[in-house]
């Protein structure tokens, strides 16, 4: 199945069925008086996160969601039946965007979780509300109200407490296949990870954390190059983020050099990512010299002072079980903090909500650059005569 993590949809509310304007009409009841009944309310659009659902491809084919309208009150004082709520099934990890206001809506990242995002129209009232003693006979009714319509903008984005970082080829899909269950594809050429990929690390006891490996960053990716930072989303939930280096790249860069652009082209895209907590992992060891790697950790620690440095083969495993007991202590003590310690907890929250804005804003500029790129593409066949361009609706 094809891995499709952004999708625009338009959702439509039930209107609420009208009140009714109606008599009682019955054989040896003198003056039976109004009896008109209440219209139904209409039906929500409900949004349903589902843990089977790991792609938002279903909404590229269908774009478009509608509830139920209620239905008209009628005699006897019958209130018409409500309309049929849709719930509609998206993966966890979803966030919810009007695309219209740019507000979120909110987040499913629970299985079972539900929201509300278009609440159905009120009903009518019959006119057998508005008798009285003075108005024995009203012939007043409320129609119901329209539901809400808007259109939204659905992203997913992975619920993982670790994720990997760096270049293609860095390691990053053996990594993850040696310490989890998770089976990527993993090959000697660039950019085999194509999809992100989780997978569940046991470290000793209960003990136990989610890592997500996305595709490969390359220069300038922040301008669309290689697969662009599009992936770099499904880090925004992330608590560590674990940049691997090669220790000898196979075009013989620096690592050091490879190390400072990564981290350049995450700054690029969001400020607020570049901010969790990183650590530096240099792997590949078993193909380097102690003394090389002894050098290249140095001159990591030089540049990158403030942050944790590891030394690791996927391979012969050397330091790979010292690394995965501290990243579990890690996460550990970060979900102690976030239950225990409110500031620390707000801080979080802020730090995620100015990452959600830059997730947003990345993508809202890509979806620009597409178009942009779609008019230069027409505006040149509509320039050359040779070409002839047929347009197709839909």
């Amino acid at each position: 199945m094809q891995f499709i993590d952004e999708a625009t949809i338009r959702v439509e509310a039930g209107n609420g069925g009208h009140g009714c304007l109606s008599f009682r009409r019955e054989k040896y009841v003198a003056r039976g008086g109004p009896d008109g009944g209440d219209g139904g309310n209409g039906g929500d659009v409900i949004l349903l996160a589902d843990s089977a659902l790991n792609t938002l491809i279903d909404f590229r084919y269908q774009p478009l969601y509608r509830a139920r309208n209620g239905q008209p009150g009628s005699g006897r004082q019958k209130t018409g039946a409500a309309g049929e709520d849709r719930i509609v099934k998206v993966p966890v990890g979803t966030s919810v965007i009007d695309e219209e206001t740019l507000e979120s809506i909110g987040d499913l990242t629970e299985h079972g979780q539900q929201l509300v995002v278009a609440r159905g129209g009120q009903r009518g009232i019959g006119n057998t509300h508005f008798k009285s003693s003075t108005n024995r006979a009203p012939r007043r009714t409320t129609p119901g109200e329209p539901g809400e319509s808007r259109s939204l903008r659905l992203q997913l984005k992975l619920l993982a407490d670790v994720g990997l970082l760096g270049l293609p080829n860095a390691g990053k899909s053996t990594f993850i296949s040696v310490v989890s269950a998770a089976r990527p594809k993993v090959a000697d050429y660039p950019f085999t990870t194509l999809t992100p990929n989780l997978g569940v690390v046991g470290a000793g006891g209960d003990a136990a954390f989610v890592l997500a490996d996305i595709p490969g960053l390359i220069a300038g990716a922040a301008e669309g190059a290689g697969l662009g930072v599009q992936f770099l989303r499904h880090l925004a939930r992330t608590r560590i983020l674990l940049h691997l280096i090669d220790v000898a790249p196979p075009d013989g860069s620096d690592p050091i050099e490879n190390a400072e652009m990564i981290e350049a082209e995450l700054k690029r895209y969001s400020a607020a990512l570049a901010a969790k907590p990183i650590w530096m992992v240099l792997s590949k060891a078993d193909i380097c010299s102690a003394e090389d790697l002894s050098v290249l950790r140095r001159r990591l620690e030089e540049r990158f002072p403030d942050r944790p440095v590891w030394v690791v083969s996927s391979v012969s495993r050397k330091g790979l079980d010292e690394l995965i007991d501290a990243l579990a202590l890690a996460v550990a003590q970060i979900r102690r903090s976030l239950e225990e310690d409110e500031t620390y907890a707000s801080d979080q929250a802020a730090l995620s909500a100015a990452i959600d804005d830059d997730v947003l804003h990345s993508a809202l500029r890509r979806q620009a650059e597409r178009r942009r790129q779609r008019d230069a593409a027409k505006d040149d066949d509509d320039d050359d005569p040779d070409v002839e361009v047929v347009y197709v609706d839909g």
